[in-house]
């Protein structure tokens, strides 16, 4: 995206071919010169329209759905008043005793088993159950109506689980039904302090975005992980970021690299009652939970796929897009080629529109001109 604008200002700055001609061997004005000149003088435009287009059609991947007002007339809206109050007066204050009562009976158990228990098999089995205890209480304080399909997970070497990402709660959806080890962005807070303290005990691995060495760190780490039959499945979110679950962007082909057997896991959420997508850059994980748990009811279908291996001859890149179309045809998304990792470094939706204007501007004044 940033490219069509730094095309757009080389073209700008490039001289004329005509400058470098004699004078004699110079066309003659014809009507089809004439056009050519035209379409040359804006080529520019056509440049950053095409930047535009393509910023608006990756934005799309990233952006929230609105409800669609329904409390618009006066018999609606003592209805909508009335949920209002069931949702924020009743379920919300019951959901929040659950939770907490929850994360204190974890804690009683967790830490004495942690630090205490000396039999390092039985503690990480323990210790497995009760962080599907716990995130089996999450689904529970969002009052989640979540159907799986397929066989379950089951705990063996040389497999890696992939899925498409939406939100933080993909993980806690499928952390209750299996433990899984899963690959992660560090994060602040009381995320990172269940990251360092609790999920760590599954065997969780931890990166930052911004930093090259610790990719190879963690790479390392992934195929050690998964040579070892005692360990949890690992679960890796290709993408690298959330998406608003009616697209899917670009695979990573980190997770099709280790050598072992993929299986895909599609996720679907229905927005009947709330939008579980998490923009991490306009919402904390803090205030998306309480949005989740101020709706009626998070609804969700989990498809567990059969197991894909590298082809003869297929490369890991053409490997990752034959799983994403594997997830993408159960789940309903439609595909972009875009990478999600840009969502972090692309330009702002005002520079975007201003492009859109600009462009917009430029068509009109052309019309007027001819």
């Amino acid at each position: 995206m940033a490219s069509s604008s730094v095309a757009g200002d080389i073209e700008l700055d490039r001289p004329n071919l005509e400058d470098y001609l004699p004078s004699d061997s110079l066309p003659q004005e014809t009507p089809r010169n004439l056009h050519l000149r035209d379409l040359l003088d804006i080529s520019p435009v056509l440049t950053e329209a095409a930047g535009a287009i393509v910023d608006d059609s990756f934005t799309r991947c990233f952006k929230s759905n609105s409800p669609e007002p329904w409390n618009w007339n006066i018999y609606l809206f003592p209805l909508w008043c009335l949920g209002v109050v069931i949702r924020y007066g009743i379920l919300f204050p019951l959901r929040g005793l659950t939770l907490l009562v929850g994360w204190i009976a974890f804690f009683a158990a967790f830490f004495p088993v942690h630090f205490l228990l000396k039999g390092q098999k039985l503690r990480s089995k323990i210790e497995r159950k009760l962080v599907e205890m716990m995130c089996s209480v999450f689904v529970a304080s969002w009052t989640g109506v979540i159907k799986y399909h397929g066989p379950r997970p089951s705990t063996r070497p040389h497999q890696v689980f992939v899925a498409n990402h939406t939100s933080m709660i993909d993980f806690i959806i499928l952390e209750q039904m299996t433990a899984f080890a899963v690959i992660m962005q560090k994060h602040p807070g009381w995320v990172g302090f269940i990251q360092k303290t609790i999920l760590e005990s599954v065997g969780c691995i931890w990166f930052n975005r911004n930093d090259l060495k610790d990719r190879e760190v963690v790479a390392k780490k992934l195929r050690d992980h998964v040579q070892h039959p005692d360990n949890n499945p690992l679960l890796i979110f290709p993408e690298g970021t959330c998406v608003n679950n009616q697209y899917t962007v670009m695979f990573k082909k980190g997770a099709f690299e280790l050598g072992c057997a993929v299986c895909p896991i599609a996720i679907k959420y229905n927005k009947i009652f709330v939008d579980a997508f998490w923009n991490s850059k306009k919402q904390s994980f803090t205030m998306h939970l309480v949005r989740l748990m101020t709706s009626w009811a998070v609804v969700c279908d989990v498809w567990y796929l059969e197991p894909q291996y590298l082809r003869d001859g297929e490369t890991a890149i053409e490997f990752a897009e034959r799983v994403r179309d594997m997830i993408a045809a159960r789940a309903g998304l439609k595909k972009v080629p875009w990478d999600g990792y840009l969502k972090h470094n692309r330009p702002s939706p005002k520079h975007t529109e201003e492009k859109q204007r600009i462009f917009a501007d430029s068509v009109l004044r052309r019309l007027e001109e001819s």
